[in-house]
C-alpha cells in the first residue's frame, strides 16, 4: 500500500503510518524488548544551571548552543554586532553581565560548532557573511575575544550553518543564504570546494555521514539531497520528502540511512527514515502532532537513539532506530514546564559513565541554560559495557589534505571504561598559502587536481620575476597618480581664476 492508504494506528500518543501491512504477528508483539525503554530525563538542580544569560532572539532555526567536555557555548544578544558566551562547564550559577564574550562578528551570530578534534576550537557563522574560527584559552576567557584565528570569507549572504568534518582535521563546512555550501581547509584559510549550483532555495541544514565522505541537506525547495562533495555530484535526492512548507531537517545515521523531520501538508509534524539507494518511498513515516516548532534531531550513533527537540516545545521525545519494523520505535518523552529556545548536545565522551548517563542536553530558556541528564536505571556500580560501546574520540583519522585528495577514514574509537580524561590540545595554526604561488584555476571543478611540484629553485626564480613585475606596475600606477594630482591642482587653479 502507499502511504496515503496505509494503516494509521495510535502508538504511545503518536499516530504511526507504516508501509508494511499489519498482520496478526505484528499485533501479537505488544511490548518490544529494549534496554533503553526506561531511559529517563532529569533536569539538574537550580545551582547547577547557568543563570542570567541573555539568549539570542534571532529568528533563525539553529540550536544556539554547542557543548563539549570542557565548555558550553551560547549565542547571546549583543549590541552592535554578534557575540557568544563560552563558559567552562563548572562555571554554573549567575553569570555576571560583564563576563567576557567572543565578539568579533559585525552581525548577529547564527550558528556555532565545536571542533570534534580540539576542545578549544570553535567555529561561528554570522549575518555578516563570514565564518570565524576561534581558539579558546585552556581555562576559559578572562578577556573578551575579538581576534579569530582565521576569518573565512566567500559567502555573499549570511552564513547560517557551520559543521566540522567528523574525521578529518581542520575541514569545515559552511552553508549560507546564498544557497552555497563551501568546504574550507581551516589550516590554510582556503575555500577548496564550492557547491554553489546544487540548491535553488535556502538550505535548512547540512549533515556529514559517519566517515565524512558524503553530506545530506534539507532545503526550502522540499528536497532532501545526498551529495558527494569532492566529486561535486548529487548522489540521491527526494522531492517533497515532507510536503509541508515549514522547515525540514535531515541527518545521516551510522548505517548510511537518512533520518528526516518535517511537516505534512496538513501541518502535522512528521519524522521519516530513508534509504539513499532508493528514495522513492520512506522506510518508515511517523506523524506526531500539530505543533509548529521545528524538530531538531540529535543522534547518538552508539545507541541508535534519536532525540527530537522542538523549538518552542517543552519536551524532548526519543526514539530507537532498529532494522526491524516499524524501524523507528518510540521510547519516551521528557517534559518540563518551560519552552526551549535552543539546545546543546554533549558528545558521548563528556558524559558520566558511573551514573549510566547516556545523553546530556543543555536547554536554553530566555534567561538561562539548564542541563538535562538522560540515564538508564541500573543497580550495578560496574561499568556497563552494553551502554557504552567504544565511541568516537578526539583524535582525527585524516589530515585535511588527505581528505581533499580523496581518502576516507572512520572515526578513531576510544573506550569510556575509566571515563574520559581530556588531554592537552595543540594550538590551531593557520598557514596562509603564498598568493603568488597559486595559479588561478580556469575551472572551479579543477580545485582538487594536484599540480606537479616544481623544484625550489625554479619556483623562487619565478617568484622574483613576479615580484619585479608587480613592483614595476606599482611604480607606474604611482606615477600616473602623481600626474593626475598635478592635473587636478592645475584645473582647480583655472576654476578659481574663472570664479574670481
Amino acid at each position: 500500500r502507499g502511504w496515503q492508504n496505509g494503516p494509521s494506528v495510535m502508538r504511545k500518543g503518536i499516530r504511526v503510518r507504516e508501509t508494511h501491512q499489519v498482520g496478526p504477528d505484528t499485533m501479537r508483539r505488544v511490548v518490544r524488548q529494549s534496554k533503553f525503554r526506561h531511559v529517563f530525563g532529569q533536569a539538574v538542580k537550580n545551582d547547577q544551571c547557568y543563570d542570567d544569560i541573555r539568549v539570542s532572539r534571532v529568528t533563525w532555526d539553529s540550536s544556539f548552543c554547542a557543548v563539549n567536555p570542557r565548555f558550553v557555548a551560547i549565542i547571546i544578544e549583543a549590541s552592535g554586532g554578534g557575540a557568544f558566551l563560552v563558559l567552562p562547564l563548572h562555571k554554573t550559577g549567575r553569570i555576571d553581565k560583564s563576563y567576557p564574550t567572543v565578539c568579533g562578528h559585525t552581525g548577529p551570530v547564527l550558528d556555532i560548532d565545536w571542533c570534534p578534534h580540539n576542545d578549544q576550537v570553535i567555529a561561528s557563522g554570522s549575518e555578516d557573511c563570514t565564518v570565524m574560527v576561534w581558539q579558546i584559552p585552556e581555562n576559559g576567557l578572562t578577556l573578551s575575544l575579538t581576534e579569530p584565528v582565521v576569518i573565512l570569507e566567500g559567502h555573499s549572504k549570511r552564513v547560517g550553518i557551520v559543521a566540522w568534518h567528523p574525521t578529518a582535521r581542520n575541514v569545515l563546512l559552511s552553508a549560507g543564504c546564498d544557497n552555497a555550501i563551501i568546504i574550507w581547509n581551516v589550516g590554510t584559510g582556503e575555500a577548496l570546494i564550492n557547491l554553489d549550483d546544487m540548491h535553488s532555495d535556502m538550505i535548512y541544514n547540512v549533515s556529514w555521514n559517519r566517515n565524512g565522505s558524503l553530506i545530506c541537506t534539507a532545503s526550502k525547495d522540499k528536497k532532501v539531497r545526498v551529495i558527494d562533495p569532492r566529486k561535486q555530484e548529487i548522489v540521491a535526492e527526494k522531492e517533497k520528502a515532507h510536503e509541508g512548507a515549514r522547515p525540514m531537517r535531515a541527518i545521516f545515521l551510522a548505517d548510511g540511512n537518512v533520518f528526516t523531520t518535517g511537516f505534512s501538508r496538513m501541518s502535522e509534524r512528521q519524522l521519516a527514515l530513508w534509504n539513499p539507494k532508493n528514495m522513492q518511498e520512506p522506510i518508515a513515516l511517523h506523524e506526531m502532532d500539530t505543533s509548529n516548532g521545528v524538530l531538531l534531531p540529535f543522534y547518538d550513533p552508539d545507541t541508535s537513539i534519536i532525540y527530537l527537540c522542538g523549538k518552542g516545545d517543552s519536551s524532548i521525545r526519543y526514539f530507537e532506530i532498529t532494522d526491524e519494523s516499524p524501524y523507528v520505535h518510540y521510547l519516551n518523552t521528557f517534559s518540563s514546564k518551560e519552552p526551549q529556545r535552543g539546545m546543546g548536545y554533549m558528545p558521548k565522551r563528556g558524559l558520566d559513565v558511573n551514573k549510566c548517563e547516556i545523553a546530556r542536553f543543555f536547554k536554553l530558556h530566555e534567561r538561562k541554560c539548564e542541563p538535562i541528564i538522560m540515564t538508564v536505571p541500573r543497580k550495578s556500580d560496574l561499568f556497563q559495557d552494553d551502554l557504552y560501546p567504544d565511541t568516537a574520540g578526539p583524535e582525527a583519522s585524516l589530515e585535511a589534505e588527505e581528505w581533499f585528495e580523496g581518502k576516507n577514514a572512520d572515526p578513531i574509537l576510544i573506550s569510556l571504561k575509566h571515563g574520559y580524561i581530556p588531554g592537552k590540545n595543540r594550538d590551531l595554526k593557520v598557514v596562509k598559502k603564498n598568493i603568488l604561488d597559486s595559479k588561478p584555476t580556469a575551472n572551479k571543478k579543477c580545485d582538487l587536481i594536484n599540480v606537479p611540484k616544481k623544484t625550489a629553485d625554479t619556483t623562487s626564480v619565478q617568484n622574483e620575476a613576479k615580484l619585479d613585475e608587480i613592483l614595476k606596475e606599482i611604480k607606474s600606477i604611482k606615477d600616473t597618480i602623481c600626474n593626475q594630482d598635478e592635473r587636478i591642482s592645475k584645473l582647480e587653479q583655472q576654476m578659481a581664476k574663472i570664479a574670481a
